[in-house]
């Protein structure tokens, strides 16, 4: 009997799984998490909102400046009473979003976070910082390199004309394409994240190269404001660049992922 016990005690343990380094949650804590983090969202978004509120004119101004420095007159016009105000609540509300987008990202790490293994929590400093730089990225390159050249195409088919632009048309289009950039410009990030969970590699990417760039130049086409030519080059090289830069991050997280195989 006490040689069995000896044995026993003598026989090495096995490592245990690393499975519990990882957070476990059912699908309604899922769902109770969800809420959680949009509820966090919305608050964040609202008080941005209350804050950008108070410099809605500057907002609004600096905006305004692709279109209103190519147009002969410099005023974009309104066509119902309530335009004025409506205007400034979007360009608040836009507004407070820049200026929330790190608060809400982070939410979105934190609904994320309970699937990962601690090792890759490490992360979010990463995550944060290049999501936010890559959002803010995207809405200045949209701001600087493409709006002014769009409207001033437009402005100059126009020519013949006079012309009297409604605000509320040029506000929501504006938006739309500078929050599209934002969103395009975070495809690393978002390669990131599936090659951490495996559903993506470098291999698949590039395999899948030539009908993302048919993707892309239609995508391009699509949203572009703008039929010529020129236009359509600055809307598709960016995201066959961002897409080659998310080929590159695949490639660091499946090497990182054979390496913890090997191990």
């Amino acid at each position: 009997m006490s040689d069995g016990t000896t044995e026993l005690k003598n026989k090495p343990e096995l490592p245990q799984p690393e499975e519990d380094e990882s957070g476990k949650m059912s699908f309604l804590e899922h769902l109770d998490e969800l809420r959680k983090r949009l509820v966090h969202i919305a608050i964040y978004l609202f008080a941005g909102f209350v804050i950008c509120l108070f410099f809605s004119k500057p907002i609004y101004d600096f905006i305004s400046r692709p279109l209103t420095e190519v147009l002969p007159n410099e005023k974009l016009v309104f066509t119902k009473l309530t335009t004025p105000f409506t205007l400034y609540m979007k360009v608040a509300f836009l507004g407070g979003i820049f200026l929330t987008i790190p608060l809400t990202l982070y939410e979105v790490w934190k609904f994320i976070a309970p699937g990962l293994y601690k090792k890759e929590k490490r992360y979010v400093i990463p995550f944060l910082f290049f999501s936010v730089i890559l959002f803010i990225l995207g809405a200045v390159f949209c701001y600087t390199m493409v709006l002014k050249r769009a409207y001033a195409f437009l402005i100059m088919l126009g020519s013949s004309f006079d012309a009297l632009i409604e605000v509320k048309e040029y506000l929501d289009l504006t938006n739309m394409m500078i929050l599209g950039f934002g969103i395009i410009f975070e495809m690393p990030v978002l390669a990131a994240f599936l090659s951490m969970f495996g559903l993506i590699n470098a291999k698949f990417l590039i395999k899948k190269f030539k009908y993302a760039i048919l993707c892309i130049v239609i995508l391009a086409a699509v949203i572009s404001p703008t039929p010529d030519a020129l236009n359509l080059v600055v809307w598709t090289i960016p995201m066959i660049a961002l897409y080659i830069v998310s080929i590159g991050v695949a490639a660091i997280f499946d090497r990182s992922r054979k390496k913890k195989e090997a191990v």
